[in-house]
């Protein structure tokens, strides 16, 4: 759990104000300035909304004293059910406070996806759908299953062009998704250069995948 002074040096190294940290976390600019002036002591749920929405800014906390940047690059892994929600709460959050909500994925099995989200689908779909956000995504040739279809266009390619692992892009991050029968890992990569390359190899494999 971050400290007060945690909390305002983060702030203060990405240039945000209160205000600022109240639109990013979901919260009120008055309960920011309660938490930081001490009157007012935070609940987990709370706190959970400011550490996203520094972690959605490249921001970690080191123990009870510091903060940092993130380095370009770094790799984040998130396993199981409670992870692919984590994954997927990030991508809306992210998506949300973007202009471009354009999101490419590649080698999808919907039946896999539908799978590690459990309950939570109906609510991710209508909630990717109240933002506007637009996806390219392409299954494997024959794959009746496109759930995403009020707010997603679909090619296919031929099981041999196929991968079981997915790639997933939106804004600066680049998501690898390797699913097994028991288990699921998300591999996140915060950076633009990382997350350019695969939607450039996303283009191509997309010019050459057949219309759904």
């Amino acid at each position: 759990m971050p400290t007060v002074e945690q909390i305002r040096a983060a702030r203060a190294l990405i240039g945000w104000s209160q205000g600022e940290l109240a639109v990013h976390s979901g919260l009120s600019q008055t309960g920011i300035a309660r938490i930081e002036n001490g009157t007012n002591h935070p609940n987990s749920s709370t706190i959970e909304k400011i550490v996203s929405a520094f972690d959605r800014a490249d921001i970690e906390f080191i123990d009870t004293t510091g903060v940092k940047k993130r380095p370009e690059g770094k790799v984040n892994v998130l396993y199981g059910h409670d992870g692919f929600r984590a994954f997927l709460e990030d991508v809306y959050e992210t998506l949300k406070e973007k202009t471009d909500r354009t999101v490419v994925v590649n080698n999808v099995s919907e039946d896999q996806f539908l799978k590690w989200e459990k309950d939570y689908a109906k609510l991710h779909e209508q909630r990717m759908a109240s933002i506007k956000a637009r996806f390219k995504i392409i299954v494997k040739e024959g794959d009746p299953n496109f759930t995403a279809s009020d707010y997603a266009e679909y090619r296919s390619v031929p099981s041999q062009n196929f991968s079981n692992i997915s790639y997933y892009i939106y804004a600066n991050v680049a998501a690898l998704i390797y699913f097994t029968e028991d288990n699921v890992k998300v591999y996140t990569i915060h950076s633009d250069a990382i997350a350019n390359f695969f939607k450039e190899e996303f283009n191509k494999a997309w010019e050459n995948a057949e219309a759904s």
